[in-house]
């Protein structure tokens, strides 16, 4: 194994002008000594010169690639790789720690042109969406007229949204609605209530059973007609029931069986006559109400049926548009 201690020579200009300092020194101590110590100061100028100093093999190796790198092409070309990957690493450092502190500030500019760009592409989406659909129908038949119709019905409907929200308003807000009314143990077992403004005397009572094809039916379907009717000095009961499939049309009869029968016997702690009481039904609402009409008045023939309330308390029986 080669030794790792190499020597190095110091500079003759160095060794030079300790060999005069030293001599000089010795002729003004003692002139007349200068010719019996030159040939010594020679030798030891000699040995100065000869003197050389250890070093380790790495620092040697080390110091001469520093101080002379253009003694070969191929160590002049190894110290400029190492010195531009040196300047590269310096730059992208500096470039993450410029991107760090300025991450902060960019945060709510990058956001907003996220926005604007989730925006852009929503809108260019819709506008595909809009002429496939044309397309679609001008390829199933579907001419201009209908889409002019269509058009013309979404136009309608946007008229009529002002009376949606004033009847929304009315429903959820007025003094006049009591609203979710427990009747049965069932989760849809509710019903709303609508009052006139004045509360003198009993009033007429209207039980209205909503319609939705059996599948969506809902109490607040009728908030609009138990607007009207109260504003008539008439009280109206909106009675929700359960739809397919939570259960079937025994299940739809037999909830409002159940809310007639709450209305027939505390109507009158709500201020309505309980010997005014009309039942009313809508669509597939008609439809239960008829359905309930019959099954009690079947009830009522037999001997050893319990019965909660009476046909005979119902005035009269309105069916629109079904039943």
């Amino acid at each position: 194994m080669p030794s790792q201690i190499l020597p190095v020579t110091y500079h003759h200009r160095g060794t030079e002008a300790a060999a005069m300092l030293i001599k000089a020194e010795i002729e003004r101590d003692d002139p007349t000594t200068s010719l019996l110590i030159s040939s010594e100061y020679e030798d030891v100028e000699k040995a100065i010169t000869n003197i050389k100093p250890v070093l380790s093999r790495t620092s040697s190796y080390n110091n001469n690639n520093i101080t002379s790198p253009n003694d070969s092409p191929g160590l002049g070309n190894c110290y400029q790789q190492r010195r531009r990957r040196s300047a590269s690493d310096n730059s992208l450092s500096s470039l993450s720690g410029s991107n760090g502190s300025g991450a902060a500030s960019s945060a709510g500019g990058s956001r907003r042109h996220s926005f604007s760009k989730d925006v852009g592409r929503a809108a260019a989406e819709t506008f595909l969406v809009t002429r496939l659909s044309f397309k679609l129908l001008r390829y199933l038949g579907v001419g201009y007229r209908w889409i002019v119709r269509f058009l013309a019905l979404g136009c309608y409907s946007l008229l009529l949204l002002p009376g949606f929200i004033q009847v929304g308003c009315h429903y959820f807000f007025s003094s006049q609605v009591r609203r979710g009314i427990v009747y049965g143990d069932q989760p849809r077992n509710r019903l709303d209530l609508y009052f006139p403004k004045s509360s003198d005397g009993p009033k007429p009572v209207v039980a209205f059973i909503t319609g939705g094809a059996w599948i969506i039916g809902y109490k607040a379907w009728g908030s609009l007609l138990g607007q009207q009717l109260s504003e008539r000095d008439i009280i109206v009961a909106c009675i929700d029931y359960r739809n397919f499939p939570q259960g079937t049309i025994k299940d739809m009869v037999k909830d409002a069986s159940q809310g007639i029968s709450f209305v027939c016997n505390n109507i009158s702690e709500y201020g309505g006559d309980p010997d005014r009481i009309y039942l009313m039904g809508q669509s597939a609402g008609a439809h239960i109400a008829a359905c309930t009409l019959l099954e009690q008045a079947i009830k009522e023939t037999g001997e050893e049926e319990s019965t909660t309330w009476s046909v005979s308390q119902i005035r009269a029986y309105f069916g629109l548009s079904g039943g």
